[in-house]
């Protein structure tokens, strides 16, 4: 009688398994990448959408923050020596002849701010790679935040994966351009003023002064060609990481780049110059 009642026990029920974990199934369906670290750094150039396909698989960010970190710094310590010590000195008194706070300061201590902004000056250019860094690290998780927040399914590193490598053909191209102009440009026809951001004004400021304006000017630069450049890559990126459609992207990178556009508004309403 049991054999029987084993006969007609159907198969599926015989042959029983536990689903697998969670894990298992991550580890099965886990791809590998393609490119290696140095060949997404040049194909982010030509080929943004498989490159941040990749970054999918595999996300990285070392290489490219480096060069990002080299080429800044170099530029920052060459500005600083084309312009020299001479010059930047006699800026600063300038600005404080147009500062309100510094009108009733003595000659003494006018002097002494001048040389506390120069002491402050040469510590940001050593500590310059410090501070892309930690404004990577905030934009990178600002992404991240974002692409959750959209539903998409990415790590902390896919975002900051995504805002470096976004950043990496606009940032090499502008600088190399950059450079390019100080050394064909002498130093007493630099503005300091106005090239805050670099000397290259790929922006509607190119037509019109605006150091008077210096809120209005800092608007009108935000429309710069680099600058559109890296959000068209970061938007394509956010897309290719977490699967999030193509509004979502944009709507991520618009946050990201109105939040940065108030801090400087706010920075030019605070000194006076064109952020």
């Amino acid at each position: 009688m049991s054999e029987q009642n084993n006969d007609n026990i159907e198969p599926s029920e015989q042959e029983w398994e536990a689903p697998p974990i969670p894990e298992q199934i991550q580890a099965d369906e886990k791809e590998e990448a393609e490119m290696s670290e140095v060949a997404t750094v040049a194909n982010v150039f030509f080929e943004p959408g498989r490159t941040f396909e990749d970054l999918r698989k595999k996300p990285r960010f070392i290489i490219a923050f480096v060069i990002l970190a080299v080429l800044a710094t170099a530029f920052v310590f060459a500005f600083q020596t084309k312009i020299g010590e001479d010059q930047m000195r006699r800026f600063m008194r300038t600005q404080q002849e147009q500062s309100a706070q510094m009108q009733a300061a003595t000659e003494e201590q006018k002097q002494q701010a001048v040389d506390i902004g120069m002491t402050i000056q040469k510590v940001v250019m050593f500590a310059f790679p410090v501070f892309m860094a930690i404004g990577f690290l905030i934009g990178g998780l600002i992404y991240w935040a974002g692409m959750k927040a959209m539903g998409g399914t990415a790590k902390f590193t896919h975002g900051l994966s995504v805002f470096v490598y976004s950043s990496l053909p606009p940032g090499v191209v502008s600088t190399v351009a950059n450079f390019i102009i100080l050394f064909m440009k002498p130093a007493e026809e630099i503005d300091i003023a106005t090239s805050q951001r670099g000397l290259v004004n790929a922006n509607p400021t190119l037509f019109f002064g605006g150091k008077e304006t210096p809120v209005l000017t800092t608007i009108i630069s935000s429309l710069d060609l680099f600058v559109i450049w890296g959000m068209i890559l970061a938007a394509i990126g956010l897309r290719k990481v977490s699967g999030i459609s193509k509004g979502s992207s944009w709507a991520i990178v618009l946050i990201l780049f109105l939040l940065g556009l108030a801090f400087r508004v706010i920075s030019a309403f605070i000194n006076g110059m064109p952020s």
